[in-house]
């Protein structure tokens, strides 16, 4: 039976609580592998694996027991080996990796802020700064709305002011944050964000980071700031003992 691998942590880590369960139905139970210094926790995969809500939540609950007590390096849902072994071995191959992350990620968590434009606040702080659009806005609107080719050129240059505030306050938002955090790493790109950053943050710092970004929306009434965390630091690792399930549908 192929293994499943919740993330990797040290041999000295303490116990998982007893009768642990993880992916599948009924839940596999967790157990752990050892292999030098390291180890893997685990459970038996199930045949047909998918990102339901259920098991998505199964394995964050595996990680927040595990984390609970000491650090983890979290695998993405889905990590599947072909059997213990496979997993032994790849833990022995890169063991020196492993060890460094495990010392770089220890008392730290992760924290994920995504910002977006409040669109119609946006809108009138792009007339308010720029003159040229103000005095064109303005000229259509005497015309009775201006030409087809008026408004698109309105348009097109709303559009560019727009794109150009995003940068800035995109920017803005992880300089004023990044002072706080260990690292930051940037997330995938999306058209519905114009920030979306992650930001690796001591256990000890967490009340002035959270405190920061209150700030940061108090400060920035045209912005939609959303923080996601703590979550165990996904994106300040590269475990993979193995490739993912298929995860399709």
């Amino acid at each position: 039976m192929s293994t499943y691998v919740y993330g990797i942590t040290t041999r000295s880590h303490p116990a998982l609580p007893e009768g642990l369960g993880g992916v599948g139905d009924p839940p596999r139970p967790v157990r752990v592998l050892e292999e030098g210094e390291l180890a893997a926790v685990v459970s038996d995969a199930p045949e047909e694996l998918r990102p339901k809500r259920r098991e998505l939540l199964a394995h964050q609950n595996v990680l927040a027991e595990t984390g609970a007590t000491g650090c983890v390096l979290p695998m993405r849902f889905g990590s599947v080996a072909p059997d213990d072994g496979k997993v032994t071995d790849v833990l022995a191959e890169r063991a020196s990796h492993y060890e460094e992350r495990l010392r770089a990620l220890d008392g730290k968590v992760e924290y994920n802020l995504k910002a977006s434009h409040v669109e119609e606040t946006v809108l009138h702080q792009v007339l308010a700064d720029n003159p040229e659009l103000r005095a064109l806005a303005e000229a259509n609107r005497l015309a009775g709305g201006g030409s087809h080719e008026q408004r698109l050129q309105l348009g097109e240059m709303i559009a560019a002011a727009v794109q150009e505030r995003e940068v800035q306050d995109a920017a803005a938002a992880q300089e004023a944050l990044t002072p706080l955090a260990a690292a930051t790493s940037p997330g995938p790109g999306s058209a519905g964000w114009l920030a979306n950053v992650s930001f690796l943050v001591e256990r000890d710092s967490v009340a002035g980071f959270l405190e920061k970004v209150e700030e940061l929306r108090a400060a920035s009434p045209h912005l939609e700031i959303s923080v996601n965390g703590p979550l165990p630091p996904y994106s300040f690792v590269d475990p993979a003992p193995a490739g993912p399930a298929d995860t399709d549908g």
